[in-house]
């Protein structure tokens, strides 16, 4: 017995808010699927709804068991195609959707994006901040105690960063990324695409200030600017200005910088010539 192809496991953004902000493509993947896996049934139902969409729907959040992942890859396997849906958004980011496009893709099953809105993207491009290099945190620790010590852990990072917090958060966080990394710009998208989007924009002690007054409401997107380069250059003085030459240089072979190539950082990063530091290792 010739044995089924397997389906396709297609990956469908879905409106942020205004459920005008779908793609014709996405429309016609949930129209054709076999059946949807949405992370809230009861709020994909309205989106289907509205365009008139009667493929099955299907369960599939962070709750489910494993059961459930093993019934929509046997699904898969058996040739149905899936589309996966979250609440908001590209499946797959800051939700369970990316556990099933692992075992998906461990079966050999092909998995397919239907691209389309990003809270993170819509916030990042309108924010005024720079977009050339960013990074995606995601949402921090409701737990205070872990969320400085990841903020530490980003005090150096130099491209912009962007961030989902929940309202009732938002205040402290902010808070916290104000003692942890000194005044920063930053962009506080809430709302995107929906009747209330509101964009505040400002330095983190201007909108800690201003959150500590105005309670906010509905889903935000936090976007904060990196360590100014200037910033980061005269940080990295500091670290080093402890060292002597020979200390600079053999702290950085440690981490695996061959040595001439450790002797033309340490000139480069203390802004003094290549045979300074080379003369100060051979005489050590």
């Amino acid at each position: 017995m010739e044995r089924k192809a397997p389906g396709v496991l297609y990956l469908c953004a879905t409106p942020i808010g205004n459920l005008e902000d779908i793609t014709l493509r996405a429309l016609r993947v949930l129209k054709e699927a076999d059946c949807i896996a949405a992370e809230d049934t009861r709020h994909t139902r309205k989106l289907l709804s509205h365009y008139e969409i009667h493929t099955p729907l299907v369960s599939y959040h962070s709750h489910s068991s494993e059961s459930k992942e093993e019934h929509l890859i046997h699904r898969l396997l058996q040739g149905e195609n899936i589309a996966l849906v979250s609440d908001a958004g590209m499946p797959g980011i800051s939700d369970p959707g990316a556990d099933l496009v692992r075992q998906a893709l461990q079966h050999g099953i092909e998995v397919i994006p239907v691209p389309g809105p990003s809270a993170a993207i819509a916030a990042l491009v309108a924010s005024g901040l720079p977009t050339h290099k960013f990074v995606f945190e995601g949402f921090l620790s409701n737990q205070r105690k872990t969320r400085r010590k990841q903020l530490q852990a980003l005090r150096w990072e130099q491209r912009t960063m962007v961030f989902y917090e929940s309202p009732h958060r938002l205040a402290d966080t902010l808070r916290d990324m104000l003692a942890e990394w000194g005044d920063r710009p930053c962009t506080v998208a809430r709302e995107l695409t929906k009747l209330h989007e509101e964009f505040k924009r400002g330095t983190l002690s201007e909108l800690v200030e201003y959150y500590n007054e105005n309670r906010p409401k509905g889903e935000i997107t936090l976007i904060v600017g990196g360590l100014p380069q200037e910033e980061a250059a005269a940080r990295q003085q500091e670290k080093w200005a402890d060292l002597s030459l020979t200390e600079h240089v053999a702290a950085l072979v440690a981490q695996g910088v061959e040595k001439k190539e450790a002797i033309k950082q340490v000139a480069r990063l203390r802004g003094i010539s290549k045979r300074e530091v080379y003369a100060a290792v051979h005489e050590a």
